[in-house]
């Protein structure tokens, strides 16, 4: 059922896997190396066609900077940290609450209500641009970052519920009973004793939601119009001008808005993993 380790496989299959790992690896940076380079290159190289060849002069520093003053970058950034972080909180929270109802309480509709928030997951979100837009507009949310942060959350609470009820669900029930035994509170029961149980599938979902918000491209130019709003993955397009196309300073945008989703996830890594891999063990 589970793949051989390495380790067990014989010494052919091992110089085998030494040898194609970093080739692998290579090919899988290649893309990111590519952007990279690009993000050095003088003007002049691109408009020449040197797109690939050897940069004729290096400008790390020049482009890095000149992201930042031909372009309201700053804004960019804070927006998107104004829509990630209140998002995070809010699905994660709701996800909590609501995954602790649906795995604990054995109440009448609860399992058509987990089945209705499995069902969101499948609609593709491109069919909603339209009425969500229209909504938007109707109840003064274009174009701002409240009603980004509304949207986000309501498009992922459904997801993290999801995520969070199995996980709930995975807690063995003997420890709600005797908690209920022991005349603890309901309220009490979640805070002090599921909650902790569940603290590495918490972070776990906190990365994944961080990424996903974070680099959301589609809803950000859907719902955003003017510089104020947009998070750095819709502003990145006003580096390029009406008849100029900056490829240098958008590549070195792009790998300055890679940064914060990659931090989060080193500085997270052990408890996403360990989130993971909650409950696919036993003993």
């Amino acid at each position: 059922m589970f793949p051989t380790p390495i380790e067990k496989t014989s010494g052919g299959l091992r110089l085998a896997y030494k040898l194609a790992l970093p080739i692998a690896l290579f090919l899988w940076l290649l893309p990111l190396l590519a952007i990279f380079m690009t993000s050095i290159r003088p003007a002049v190289d691109i408009n020449s066609g040197n797109m690939f060849g050897w940069p004729s002069a290096f400008n790390l520093v020049e482009n890095y900077v000149a992201v930042f003053t031909q372009s309201e970058a700053l804004t960019y950034f804070w927006n998107s940290v104004k829509v990630t972080i209140p998002t995070v909180i809010i699905s994660v929270s709701l996800a909590c609450l609501a995954g602790y109802g649906l795995a604990i309480y054995n109440f009448k509709f609860a399992l058509p209500l987990f089945f209705l928030f499995i069902a969101g997951n499948f609609v593709p979100f491109q069919i909603l641009m339209v009425p969500v837009r229209d909504l938007s507009v109707k109840t003064g949310l274009y174009d701002t970052v409240t009603g980004l942060v509304l949207f986000h959350s309501a498009f992922q609470t459904g997801f993290c519920t999801l995520f969070m009820r199995n996980f709930i669900r995975a807690l063995p029930y003997e420890l709600i009973e005797s908690a209920r035994i022991e005349g603890v509170k309901e309220w009490r029961i979640f805070w002090h004793l599921v909650l902790p149980l569940v603290r590495p599938a918490v972070a776990a979902l906190s990365v994944l939601i961080f990424t996903f918000i974070w680099n959301d491209f589609f809803w950000a130019t859907v719902l955003t119009q003017g510089e104020a709003s947009k998070p750095i993955t819709a502003g990145i397009r006003a580096l390029n001008g009406q008849f100029v196309s900056q490829w240098h300073l958008v590549s070195a945008a792009s790998l300055m808005a890679a940064i914060p989703p990659v931090l989060m996830f080193f500085a997270m890594q052990k408890h996403f993993i360990a989130g993971l891999t909650l409950g696919a063990t036993k003993g």
